[in-house]
């Protein structure tokens, strides 16, 4: 069974951090990059392996950017992660196979933990 993303959670944490200056770096910069890298994956290989999410993982991405309302530079980072995840696999695979499915199962596992992380780290 797969572990479910605490997107929501961490879209909670997340709201609740102080402002930042317009462009400034926040200490989960990177996190969240990675969190949009695994969401642009998981938006075309689940499109590929026949999961019927339609725009699941694209809107979940959207939430992200939402709660989080980076601008300027901050905003373009984490927008350029979900394509390069997107366009990564895009490369690599034309059809679902055995590795896709692998792909798919560690990078659920993997958001999920950055998820939890970032949830405890950052939640009131």
């Amino acid at each position: 069974m797969r572990k479910p993303f605490l997107t929501l959670l961490m879209i909670a944490a997340l709201g609740a951090t102080p402002a930042l200056a317009q462009d400034g770096a926040a200490p989960f910069d990177g996190e969240l990059q990675r969190m949009s890298e695994i969401l642009g994956a998981l938006h075309y290989l689940r499109g590929i392996c026949g999961n019927n999410e339609g725009n699941k993982w694209r809107s979940e991405m959207q939430a992200l950017v939402d709660a989080e309302t980076p601008s300027g530079e901050r905003r373009a980072r984490m927008i350029a992660a979900f394509n390069r995840g997107y366009n990564g696999f895009q490369q690599t695979y034309r059809s679902c196979t055995p590795a896709a499915n692998t792909a798919i199962r560690r990078h659920v596992e993997e958001g999920a933990r950055i998820s939890r992380d970032l949830t405890a780290r950052y939640a009131n």
